[in-house]
C-alpha cells in the first residue's frame, strides 16, 4: 500500500483530501506544519502533498529541506497560480503544482500520475506491457486512460478534467461522430438543453488551444457541420467537410 503524507495546515483540505485518498486505498499521515512534516519523512511516503502558504515554514521551505533527504515526489498545493509562482515551486524541488481550488479527480489523477513516476524510478513498477495497455496514442497524442495524463508530440499538456474527459472519449472511438447532446452528457452526466451547446463549444475550443498544431485549422477535433464532433488524423481528406465553431 502507497503511503501518502500530506502537509497543510487548513484542517478541512487536510480532512477532504485524506478521505478522498484513504477511499483509493492509500495509507495516510498527516502534519499540520512544516516541520512536524519533515520528522514523518522517515516514514518513508511515496507521495508528499505540501502546501506552499503555511504559517512557520513555508512549503517552499519544507520542500528544499526534503529535497537535502529524499527524492520523494512533491505536489504542491497554493491557492497562487501565476506561471512565476509555478517557475519558484518546481525550482525549490517540487514535482508539479496545483492552484485551489482544485477538483478531486483532477488531484488524484497528480497523485497517480506521480507515484507511479516514483515507482518506475526506484524499480518497483509493473512490466512495461502491461503499462502500455493503458494509454491511448493517435496522431501523436498519449493519453492515460485512468488518469489525466496526455502529451502530444511526446510534451506534456496540462487538460482540465473535462478536457481531458472529452479528449478520452473522442480518442476511444476515432472516426465516430459525437453530437453535442451526446458528449454533454456522457461527460457532465447531465441532462442537455439547448443552451448546453455553447457549453460544449467553449471546452472543444481550450481543448483545441492546446493540442492542435493550428487551432483555426483542427485536424484532431473535427466538427462535422450538424453533426457534431470527431477525432480525425492530422492529414484530413479534401472531401471531408467542417469548420471550426
Amino acid at each position: 500500500m502507497e503511503k501518502i503524507l500530506i502537509v497543510e495546515d487548513d484542517a478541512d483540505i487536510r480532512e477532504g483530501v485524506r478521505i478522498l485518498l484513504e477511499g483509493e486505498g492509500y495509507s495516510i499521515m498527516e502534519a499540520e506544519n512544516g516541520r512536524k512534516g519533515l520528522e514523518l519523512l522517515s516514514e518513508e511516503p511515496d507521495l508528499v502533498i505540501l502546501d506552499v502558504m503555511m504559517p512557520g515554514m513555508s512549503g517552499l521551505k519544507t520542500c528544499e529541506e526534503i529535497r537535502k533527504v529524499s527524492y520523494v515526489p512533491v505536489l504542491f498545493l497554493t491557492a497562487r497560480s501565476q506561471e512565476s509562482d509555478k517557475l519558484i515551486g518546481l525550482m525549490a524541488g517540487g514535482d508539479d503544482y496545483l492552484p485551489k481550488p482544485f477538483s478531486y479527480s483532477e488531484l488524484l489523477g497528480r497523485v497517480k500520475a506521480l507515484i507511479r513516476r516514483w515507482k518506475i524510478y526506484r524499480g518497483k513498477e509493473e512490466p512495461a506491457e502491461a503499462r502500455e495497455e493503458k494509454y491511448l496514442e493517435r496522431s501523436g497524442i498519449r493519453i492515460s486512460e485512468e488518469f489525466n495524463e496526455v502529451s502530444v508530440e511526446g510534451k506534456s499538456v496540462e487538460l482540465s478534467d473535462i478536457e481531458y474527459n472529452i479528449l478520452l472519449l473522442l480518442m476511444k472511438y476515432p472516426g465516430k461522430i459525437f453530437s453535442a447532446q451526446n458528449l454533454y452528457e456522457s461527460i457532465w452526466n447531465e441532462p442537455y438543453f439547448y443552451n448546453c451547446n455553447a457549453t460544449v463549444m467553449v471546452h472543444i475550443r481550450k481543448l483545441r488551444v492546446k493540442i492542435e498544431k493550428d487551432p483555426k485549422n483542427p485536424q484532431l477535433i473535427v466538427t462535422v457541420w450538424g453533426k457534431g464532433y470527431r477525432f480525425g488524423e492530422r492529414q484530413i481528406k479534401t472531401e471531408d467537410q467542417f469548420a471550426v465553431c
